[in-house]
């Protein structure tokens, strides 16, 4: 007989471990399996997510004065609409989110960056993904030298091309590059080159570029080079500057629209200065030599008209200045009347010069022919006339 009453026994039961383990486990293991798939579903890729689009970035990034602190830092945010649709990526259909790759969801990443210019140079691979060719081109130029040896200010990509505003540089067809963007060049290298560039514009190089817009004058670049850009301390790069500058001042289309001499590398070469650096460049391109080059007496940047009576070489004072620098004793302007220059001797310039070659053109083409006429008459006559003779006279003997 139960002495419990079932109620009593029911209520009993269920105070006992044995009934609530399994409820609560099973509580548990619902509890788990929902918040992992919360969790999976969270974290999987959505495939309807598309990434923002230039329109919802630039929703935010044209406002003016848009900033964030790095490092204490400031950093710019804000991108002109109208400059980006212009730019060469913005015709092109380069989106905001090809270059910003880490960049799907609001609010962003975080940045993780030191300063302002260390996050710069974090966007320096993301040009390679378009430009290998001109990226490879940098690892050997004097800007990726010095970031190497530790100058983080050395120019990168970004600092000459702005991806959110650069235009188009070259023609789409020939490949050459755009009048404009070579006007643009010089102010490009004065955001570092400030004191060069002021030189550059006044000398006869960028007074021509900038008041008249001439394509035919060189620019930074020219002389340079654009991406492998080399040291110009070198002795490597001093010993190839007649090279150089005869690129141009040897081109006859570009020379005779100026009236300018195209003999002045060959007049240089002629000349011992000259010989002794073609005979560097070419055998020992790494080697120092003191002779003199184009820029010793012309100039660097600062390049004025020859026929410049402050500065130009065309007048003996001036000249005299230049040559002093490797020849202290030369004091007097006698000094610079033995050298010609670049000119040709004429009756007009050198007549002295000019009548005393004329003369020798004609003096030892007749001196050397006369020679080689008499050699040959010898000849004749010791081999022919003479055997001729020796057999006459055999011949007379025996009769």
């Amino acid at each position: 007989m139960n002495i419990y009453p079932e109620s009593a026994m029911r209520r009993q039961f269920l105070k006992q471990p044995i009934f609530w383990l399994p409820v609560v486990g099973l509580i548990l293991l619902f509890l788990a399996a929902a918040g992992f798939t919360v969790q999976n579903v969270a974290a999987a890729p959505n495939p309807q997510r598309e990434p923002p689009s230039d329109e919802s970035c630039l929703f935010c990034h044209q406002q003016e004065g848009m900033t964030i602190d790095i490092g204490e830092q400031p950093l710019s945010l804000t991108v002109s609409g109208d400059h980006f649709s212009t730019s060469v990526h913005g015709v092109e259909g380069v989106a905001c989110v090809d270059c910003h790759t880490n960049i799907r969801t609001v609010p962003h990443p975080e940045i993780i960056a030191d300063n302002s210019r260390e996050f710069t140079l974090t966007f320096y691979e993301t040009c390679r993904q378009c430009h290998s060719e001109q990226y490879e081109k940098t690892f050997d130029s004097v800007h990726q030298t010095a970031i190497v040896d530790g100058n983080l200010n050395a120019a990168v990509c970004s600092d000459c091309h702005d991806p959110h505003s650069q235009p188009r540089i070259t023609d789409e067809t020939t490949g050459v590059i755009l009048s404009d963007a070579r006007q643009d060049i010089p102010q490009t290298c004065a955001q570092c080159h400030g004191a060069v560039f002021e030189a550059y514009a006044a000398s006869v190089h960028g007074a021509t570029l900038f008041t008249e817009g001439n394509a035919d004058v060189p620019t930074c670049t020219d002389c340079h080079g654009v991406h492998s850009i080399e040291d110009p301390n070198t002795n490597t790069f001093h010993n190839s500057i007649p090279s150089v500058c005869a690129d141009c001042h040897t081109d006859e289309v570009m020379m005779s629209k100026y009236g300018l001499n195209t003999n002045v590398l060959d007049t240089y070469v002629a000349d011992f200065h000259g010989t002794t650096v073609k005979l560097f460049e070419e055998q020992f391109p790494d080697q120092p030599t003191n002779k003199a080059v184009c820029t010793d007496c012309h100039g660097f940047h600062d390049i004025p008209k020859v026929d410049d009576p402050a500065a130009g070489i065309a007048h003996k004072s001036n000249l005299l200045v230049k040559c002093q620098q490797c020849h202290p004793d030369a004091t007097t302007e006698s000094f610079t009347a033995s050298w010609m220059s670049h000119y040709e001797p004429s009756p007009e310039t050198w007549p002295l010069v000019y009548y005393v070659n004329l003369f020798y053109k004609f003096f030892i083409p007749t001196v050397l022919g006369g020679m080689i006429v008499f050699v040959l008459s010898d000849i004749y006559r010791r081999f022919i006339v003479d055997k001729r003779h020796k057999k006459n006279g055999k011949d007379a003997s025996t009769k």
